[in-house]
């Protein structure tokens, strides 16, 4: 089971955006995928239609990490309605605030970890929709991956935000989890008419160099529509919608590739990338 966490240490850049074409494109190629919105917003949940009661949520995972809790925050996306396969989500709570404390124990930074590892067998597959900040849930998420993708956008802010995770990431990965590495840097939101957009993203190139990601994202509003609906990107209707899918196609094989994930094939079984 390989464990990705989306993350940005900068709101409003569209890193539950980026979970939600991460999720829709593994869906579509029948990875048998968790998402864990371990965002106190909640959007992801929201996103991809789940049903919340009369379940349990992650901040009880987060309390009680043990298999029975697991099991019971988890529900199945209603994205399966669309077509068969394993879609589930961790369900998000606004309660999971309670657990994003600026410093906190080696105890509490594993928990997630130990949930995950209850379910392993089930899932190719997990995205973690982390908390825009770098406290107690985002180091949570991190010790439980094995790579992150940092997403920004090509503005002033945001690349100096972008190198802020990078260094937080080697900070967990010296001090806490050998395993984890950055994925790389998703780059969303780009207008490619912007003079000013096409410099920010050589900045970040010649900042990070082979750690920014392609495709950049385009802004696009096929996505939010397809998210304020709750559908999968990958279904929508549109060539804009379409070229956007494709573009998470191509973030998902590097996925695939790292994470050595394996794929269904047109025969329903499975092989390894």
């Amino acid at each position: 089971m390989h464990v990705l966490s989306v993350s940005s240490l900068k709101g409003g850049v569209g890193k539950t955006t980026v979970t939600l074409g991460l999720a829709s494109a593994a869906f579509a190629r029948g990875v048998r995928t968790l998402v864990v919105d371990l965002d106190p917003q909640s959007d992801v949940s929201t996103g991809m239609d789940i049903q919340v009661a009369g379940r349990l949520n992650v901040a009880d995972v987060l309390a009680n990490p043990r298999e029975k809790t697991v099991r019971q925050a988890i529900t199945s996306s209603g994205w399966a309605k669309v077509h068969p396969g394993t879609i589930d989500v961790m369900i998000g709570s606004p309660s999971a605030i309670n657990f994003d404390g600026p410093h906190p124990s080696v105890r509490d930074v594993w928990k997630l970890e130990e949930a995950l590892a209850t379910i392993e067998a089930d899932y190719d597959l997990v995205l973690i929709d982390c908390a825009p900040s770098l406290n107690a849930l985002t180091r949570t998420a991190w010790a439980a991956s094995d790579r992150v993708i940092v997403v920004t956008e090509p503005g002033l802010f945001s690349v100096a935000a972008a190198d802020r995770a990078l260094r937080a990431i080697e900070e967990i990965r010296r001090g806490l989890s050998p395993r984890l590495q950055p994925l790389g840097i998703v780059v969303n939101r780009v207008r490619p008419q912007s003079i000013e957009h096409q410099f920010r993203i050589k900045e970040l190139r010649d900042m990070f160099g082979p750690l920014v990601l392609s495709p950049q994202l385009p802004e696009r509003t096929s996505l939010q529509q397809a998210q304020g609906a709750a559908k999968p990107l990958h279904i929508w209707p549109g060539d804009s919608a379409q070229e956007l899918a494709a573009d998470f196609d191509a973030l998902l094989d590097r996925v695939i590739r790292t994470g050595r994930i394996p794929i269904p094939d047109e025969f329903g079984t499975t092989r390894q990338s």
